[in-house]
């Protein structure tokens, strides 16, 4: 569903260009849960953006293509990339909080962005110990903790019923019992026919909850493996 072919991602500042990530390809098929590993520094969230531009231009530029649906989404405009991002591919960040303007109560992005089934947010919200949704509606992103914000976005992403779902450390700062709640609903979530793709360097998420395994370091991707394989080639990996 999703063919990924990054040949460079670089970062400019001062006129100098380093790059970030080179020579990267995979191919994401439904059903699957997949997790890149590595360590913090490595270019994870970098590589996630790139996946639909969704960074400064100003400082990254990326070379390659990114396959959606037989479009190419790297030569998509600005409006045909937001509408993807709105309603087929969601991200979830890994500084949650601030995922959200401070300034606007939760009613905001529930009425405005994901109206789509009111029920399903109201079950979503039940599932993940979150305050229903005439309460949450009322409260500020401040008012919230980490935890809750990290959650409340992948209720988010989830009510668009999208076909996609990245996620950045989607387990940063959340205790084990409500990890387990976010691992069972992203396996419902992929067994309905959908993908997921996150990175961490969390092994024992990874160990959880991947049907594919990939290592990111030193600019580059490995292929993706189930987990018995991938632990098996790194056997000697260290903790990342």
């Amino acid at each position: 569903m999703l063919n990924v072919i990054l040949n460079k991602v670089t970062i400019n500042k001062e006129n100098k260009e380093a790059i970030i990530l080179k020579d990267i390809s995979f191919h994401l098929e439904e059903k699957n849960i997949y997790t890149i590993l590595g360590k913090n520094g490595s270019g994870k969230s970098t590589l996630l953006k790139s996946l639909t531009s969704l960074f400064d231009k100003r400082f990254y530029s990326v070379e390659g293509s990114v396959f959606y649906k037989k479009k190419d989404l790297l030569k998509l405009n600005d409006e045909e990339l937001s509408d993807i991002r709105r309603n087929e591919i969601r991200y979830v960040f890994q500084d949650p909080v601030n995922s959200f303007d401070h300034l606007k109560t939760f009613e905001y992005y529930f009425k405005n962005f994901f109206t789509k089934d009111e029920n399903y947010i109201k079950e979503l919200l039940n599932f993940f110990l979150l305050p229903d949704l005439q309460t949450l509606s009322q409260m500020y992103p401040y008012e919230v903790s980490g935890g809750m914000a990290q959650r409340i976005n992948l209720v988010l992403a989830l009510a668009a019923k999208p076909k996609i779902i990245f996620l950045d450390e989607p387990t940063s700062g959340i205790d084990a019992p409500i990890a387990n709640l976010i691992i069972l609903k992203l396996k419902e979530f992929v067994n309905e026919g959908n993908i997921v793709l996150l990175v961490t360097h969390d092994i024992d998420l990874t160990k959880k909850i991947s049907s594919k395994i990939a290592l990111l370091s030193d600019s580059a991707l490995s292929g993706f493996y189930s987990p018995e394989e991938f632990f098996h080639i790194h056997s000697l990996i260290p903790e990342v």
